[in-house]
């Protein structure tokens, strides 16, 4: 099947969207208790109930030993004087490696937070020397029946910072983390050009994974058939709740549909462990490889789903058509198969679908088979013609729904909610005893697996053609600004928080690509005294953190800007100015100033405007009580960024003074520090002259 959202013909219209699906207030796309699989704590207790009730650890060891703060801390205190060794903190919700830490000695630990403490996987598998994870994309259909799919291609995101299992580099979020969310501010970093470069840089794709582990000699195939195994044994864990969910508050089970990001991590026998799961994946796009799969993983996923591309010229068809089967059918329709008339099963198969089956077995068995026949790159990984076979120990013998708790003996935990066995009746339906045909045998998935993800045409992804900045008219631009600034005219709130939006990404580009010691320490300062759930970078308590490169302190720094600015702009966009306020400055010549203006440009209108109004409208609300007033801004170069700590609301604390000190000491510590005291050679500094140091003793 070609990949194409739009057939050539223009895509759904958001009303017509919502009418094929169903009204607007019945419009789930997301089922309820999802947060019992992507949560990692509620995650990690599904599982291990399941470890508990189905034969301990060994058939449920997809996750590495987890404990959950503050009720475990005890268990967690006895397996660390048992076992040593290091363990990975996570924040209980949370995302994008936020708040993620790895320790070696437990009192560094809170015993007071909602934390997820997990042992730290030391032995990873490695490429090129870079630690790997890998992203996985499973849409989930239904939940009862239970269908699940795994999309052909995944993204393998490496460290930026080569992998050393040395304590003495924990701290090293570049190393350990392979999230791209951190990496991407490191300034080694590598993006790929070219949507056709599957293996360079620092994201690969995951065909081009296999492909390499193949030609190292590796059992891909096992490989991929555990990694399915652990994406069906997390889903297992948590699917009673959903579907008892589900029979409560959704009143259709065709308006659900799920997409989730599965965390791999592979370690060095290839055995898969599960991170964590992601409700909603990012779908964003910063490289042409990101595009290639993720626009092909959105377009399969809508047609999957049955969603219809309907033609603008032919609309009003479709809608009194819609409307004529609404009427009689009273529910929305399996796929996008009603469009074009009534969908007919291919002959081989109505036998085994029209004999002594329910109307609503039969809608179940049909809408899964043209679902199938329309899922292009997914990969339908349950049912499988094994699947029974491998799982069935794991479902409710009445029911079929996996469950993860006991029930009297004699009795089903779901009987008395669901009078059903849609898993089974559709297993048997699918792959019956004498068919020959295996619509999803294993040696054909692993063939998917492997190959190259292939696209119709090149996507035009509208971007937009940037004009290089004038410097000129920047100039300009500011002499008007500073002009109407200085005759009494201000910024609007919006205004003055786009304007240090600007200037912040600014800050950050050139965090990421250089690193300056006295401006890290000032963000930090600023953001700890902004008051917004910050958290002291670990790297700043951790005993060997002074040996950090400052390349690598730069990216995790930039990172915590990256998290502040995500949230600042979130505030931002819920602004608006439709009009020009009396004595403001004039929304149109503002904008203007805005696409010309450099760092200095900004630094200088807000410098102007804080000084002379002694206001700080992009922080605070003019009318709101208890805001601090304006600090005095330095003169000179970056005067406005030495000013920033003393602006945010809270003043001088501990965790401040950390920074200080820490800062303080890497001064002291620095090589230039270090020659001017008489306490290092100068050749010394850098490692790679030892090589030439050798060679000169060598030729003497």
């Amino acid at each position: 099947m070609r990949r194409s959202i739009s057939c050539g013909r223009g895509f759904t219209s958001s009303q017509t969207f919502c009418a094929i699906f169903c009204p607007i207030s019945e419009l789930i796309i997301s089922r309820g208790k999802s947060s019992e699989l992507t949560r990692k704590d509620r995650l990690y207790k599904n599982i291990e109930k399941m470890q508990h009730l189905r034969g301990g650890s060994k058939n449920f060891d997809i996750v590495p030993e987890s404990y959950l703060l503050p009720t475990e801390y005890r268990d967690l205190v006895s397996a660390h004087n048992k076992y040593r060794g290091p363990w990975i903190v996570k924040p209980a919700a949370s995302s994008r490696g936020r708040g993620i830490y790895i320790v070696n000695t437990l009192d560094k630990i809170p015993s007071d937070e909602q934390l997820v403490v997990a042992k730290y996987i030391s032995d990873p598998l490695c490429i090129d020397g870079h630690k790997c994870d890998v992203r996985l994309y499973v849409a989930v259909t239904s939940f009862d029946p239970l269908l699940i799919y795994v999309y052909e291609e995944g993204l393998v995101r490496l460290a930026t910072v080569k992998y050393n299992r040395s304590s003495e580099f924990l701290w090293n979020s570049c190393m350990h983390l392979c999230n791209y969310s951190i990496n991407k501010y490191h300034s080694d970093y590598i993006k790929s050009r070219d949507a056709g470069d599957e293996d360079v840089g620092h994201k690969w794709t995951l065909s081009a994974l296999l492909r390499h582990l193949k030609s190292q000699g590796c059992d891909t195939e096992q490989l991929m058939l555990n990694i399915e195994d652990v994406i069906i044994k997390a889903i297992f864990s948590c699917a009673q709740s959903i579907v008892a969910a589900c029979r409560m508050f959704v009143p259709n089970n065709n308006n659900c549909f799920e997409l989730y990001g599965f965390d791999i991590l592979i370690d060095d026998t290839l055995k898969p462990w599960l991170l964590e799961v992601n409700l909603s994946p990012s779908l964003g796009i910063d490289t042409p490889l990101d595009a290639k799969v993720k626009a092909s993983l959105l377009t399969d996923l809508l047609n999957m789903v049955g969603i219809p591309a309907i033609s603008p010229l032919l609309k009003a068809a479709y809608d009194s058509k819609y409307v004529r089967h609404r009427s009689l059918n009273g529910r929305r329709a399996n796929s996008a198969d009603f469009i074009q008339g009534s969908h007919t099963l291919p002959k081989k198969h109505q036998h085994h679908t029209l004999t002594s089956l329910t109307t609503e077995e039969l809608r179940i068995v049909r809408s899964a088979k043209a679902q199938y026949a329309r899922r292009s790159g997914f990969i339908r990984i349950f049912p499988t013609e094994d699947s029974l076979a491998k799982y069935g120990m794991y479902m409710d013998p009445i029911t079929g729904i996996p469950t993860s708790t006991t029930a009297p003996s004699g009795t089903s935990v779901c009987a008395m909610i669901i009078p059903h066995n849609f898993n089974v009746m559709l297993h048997g339906q699918l792959y019956p005893p004498n068919n020959t045909e295996m619509e999803s045998s294993i040696s054909d998935r692993m063939q998917q697996y492997e190959r190259a993800l292939e696209t119709s045409q090149p996507l035009n992804l509208g971007n937009k053609m940037y004009q290089p900045k004038s410097t000129d008219e920047a100039r300009r631009l500011r002499k008007q600004i500073r002009k109407l600034i200085e005759n009494g005219s201000e910024m609007s709130q919006l205004q003055a928080r786009k304007a240090f939006q600007m200037y912040l990404e600014y800050i950050l580009r050139r965090l990421s690509t250089e690193s300056k010691q006295c401006h890290e320490k000032l963000i930090l300062k600023f953001i700890q005294r902004s008051g917004v759930n910050f958290k002291t970078p670990f790297f700043i308590r951790n005993p060997f953190s002074h040996k950090i490169l400052s390349k690598d302190r730069s990216a995790l720094v930039a990172k915590q800007l990256g998290d502040y600015m995500e949230v600042y702009n979130k505030e931002t966009e819920a602004l608006s100015d439709s009009f020009d306020p009396y004595g403001s400055i004039p929304n149109r010549l503002f904008n203007d100033f805005l696409c010309q203006a450099q760092e200095s440009d900004l630094e200088a209108i807000l410098t102007i405007h804080t000084n002379a109004t002694q206001q700080m409208p992009f922080l605070y609300n003019r009318c709101a009580p208890g805001a601090p007033a304006a600090p005095p801004i330095p003169v000179g170069a970056h005067g406005f960024l030495k000013a920033l700590p003393n602006m945010a609301p809270i003043g001088v604390s501990k965790e401040s003074l950390k920074i200080d000190l820490y800062y303080k000491s890497i001064e002291a510590r620095s090589p230039e520090k270090e020659i001017q005291n008489g306490k290092r050679l100068p050749e010394k500094t850098f490692s790679f002259n030892t090589m030439k140091r050798k060679q000169h003793t060598t030729t003497k």
